[in-house]
């Protein structure tokens, strides 16, 4: 592979992850601080969706870019040049630090001058900038970790390719009509079978890989919680000017989703059934190339 293809492979992944925004027009959210009365078609384009309605949306753009990023990494890895996953991982951050850039000069020159409107732009940054390190994290982990490492990375991409793949079928400002509510009901199992699949390729044969699919089904069960409970906090409008009971609230709302079992326990359990169907077949798979290389090895 020619060296200058790996920045390519990154930038191509962050750009396809940031697909489901991009596919809205890009045009910014409603902003409550913005300086000026316009139309919601006159906003400014941006590259991310800065609000506090679409937190979630935000992380799951860019951790599935970083995922994908790492996913082509690791399968591509016999055939990189020297310092491919580093060069990739470069391809990944210049999108990514440029998006994010550009949409925080853009909002922060609309907003009004107000201590609320700097409280907000730095939390939306903050947020941004955590998500850019957690994809850093799961990139890494899936490119370059042991499979156990690698478990744990594409776990925590299932659980935010969720939002991701909900915001590709209902775009990000748009309401879910009838006749795609089958396909939502589809889509939410999504990376619950993907958490499967990952352990199921993992495999259990070591202390460590057990280890890693116990995370994998911790970040199931806890992951889909806290974005509940994020949405539900950040998209509460009267909460907004009172970050004590927001918190407040989100922490309920956490807990409700992450302690009540009809809600918590389905995911998991078909995560298991998942895994369970993949690791047979992955044995079955193992013993008949194994019997099919002692048949050709037996003398004649």
């Amino acid at each position: 592979m020619p060296s200058w293809a790996p920045v390519l492979i990154g930038v191509a992944s962050a750009a396809v992850g940031l697909l489901p925004w991009l596919i809205t027009g890009m045009r910014l959210p409603l902003q409550n601080l913005w300086e000026t009365d316009v139309l919601p078609d006159r906003y400014p384009l941006v590259l991310l969706p800065f609000s506090q309605y679409a937190i979630t949306l935000i992380v799951a753009l860019i951790v599935t870019g970083a995922a994908i990023a790492g996913i082509v990494a690791r399968a591509t890895r016999a055939r990189l040049p020297r310092f491919g996953t580093a060069a990739i991982l470069i391809g990944v951050l210049a999108v990514q630090v440029i998006a994010t850039a550009q949409t925080s000069v853009v909002v922060g020159g609309g907003l009004q001058q107000r201590g609320e409107s700097a409280l907000y732009l730095t939390a939306l940054i903050a947020g941004t900038s955590f998500a850019i390190l957690m994809g850093v994290l799961v990139m890494l982990l899936i490119a370059r970790a042991p499979k156990a490492g690698a478990v744990i990375g594409l776990s925590i991409a299932a659980v935010a390719f969720g939002p991701w793949i909900n915001s590709l079928v209902v775009p990000f400002g748009t309401a879910a009509t009838t006749e795609i509510g089958w396909l939502l009901d589809i889509t939410r199992w999504i990376p619950t079978v993907l958490v499967g699949a990952a352990i199921a390729w993992g495999g259990l044969t070591t202390i460590g890989r057990i280890l890693a699919s116990a995370v994998g089904l911790l970040a199931l069960w806890i992951g889909p919680a806290l974005i509940t409970a994020v949405t539900s906090a950040a998209g509460t409008r009267v909460l907004a000017g009172h970050p004590a009971e927001m918190l407040d609230y989100g922490v309920d709302v956490f807990s409700m989703a992450l302690l009540i079992p009809s809600l918590a326990l389905p995911p998991l359990l078909v995560a298991v059934a998942v895994a369970s169907v993949g690791l047979i077949a992955r044995m079955i798979v193992t013993r008949r190339r194994r019997d099919a290389v002692q048949a050709v090895r037996l003398p004649r």
